[in-house]
């Protein structure tokens, strides 16, 4: 994880930048394992339970977080992938609340590809100009409420783009039990046509002070799978959140 230093005097539209780190790899979701630098906004609509990334979330963070400008923010991403364009994936927080048209748009011209990761509670129309979209809805032990008709909306707009490749859409669930795995078979249902990911939650996020409980995780993840199976389902892929197992809770991995 790199430092930024603090921008003075800045005159034009700017994205709130909790960090930039990497090249890593993408941990979790379609992407698993895929060379990627990460952009992390700061500021986010939702509040969930076991959040591991709150820094990017509360604004008692917020003098923490770093106005850039897209140039800023894209002459970052160039030198950590010393120039090579590769996937950058935009997290958060919820990265959907920041003004990244212009750094979709520049990266592009410089060959580099772009993935967001949000909750899908706000669409908006850039999401069309994405090349993955990975809808990530809060199941019941989030604490927080889904709005589907918000939900409906961000596919929709991911999928205005016309005669040009489409957003590659898939969602993603955080289970933590059978409750959550209910939700997770209801998302399935709602939406057929794409792609889902269930993943084993992590219950000792930073925030919980107590040392990450991989044989915990690892339980949870062989329970998941064995539900799947038992339930004849199918059509759904279960994956471990990879950066949670290598690295636990330390940030810029």
């Amino acid at each position: 994880m790199i430092q930024l230093e603090r921008r003075e005097h800045v005159t034009t539209r700017t994205i709130a930048v909790s960090e930039i780190f990497g090249v890593t790899i993408q941990g979790e979701g379609a992407l698993i394992g895929k060379p990627t630098v990460f952009v992390r906004t700061g500021g986010c609509d939702y509040r969930c339970s076991w959040c591991d990334t709150l820094y990017a979330v509360l604004p008692e963070h917020k003098a923490e977080w770093q106005p850039l400008t897209t140039q800023q923010v894209f002459a970052e991403i160039q030198r950590l992938s010393e120039h090579t364009p590769l996937l950058v994936t935009l997290s958060g927080g919820n990265p959907a609340i920041q003004p990244l048209e212009e750094l979709l748009d520049l990266g592009h011209q410089h060959g580099y590809t772009f993935a967001v990761e949000t909750q899908g509670s706000v669409a908006q129309p850039w999401f069309s100009m994405l090349d993955y979209l990975t809808l990530s809805p809060k199941p019941p032990s989030s604490k927080q409420v889904t709005r589907w008709e918000r939900l409906d909306r961000s596919i929709m707009c991911a999928t205005k783009k016309k005669d040009t490749p489409k957003v590659q859409i898939c969602l993603k669930v955080v289970v933590f039990d059978e409750e959550d795995y209910a939700y997770a078979r209801h998302v399935s249902e709602r939406y057929p046509d794409l792609p889902l990911y269930l993943q084993a939650g992590n219950h000792t996020p930073p925030q919980s002070g107590q040392e990450i409980d991989i044989p915990g995780i690892l339980e949870r993840m062989d329970w998941l799978i064995q539900r799947t199976i038992a339930d004849h389902w199918y059509t759904v892929t279960v994956l471990p959140q990879l950066h949670t197992l290598l690295w636990g809770n330390r940030r810029g991995v």
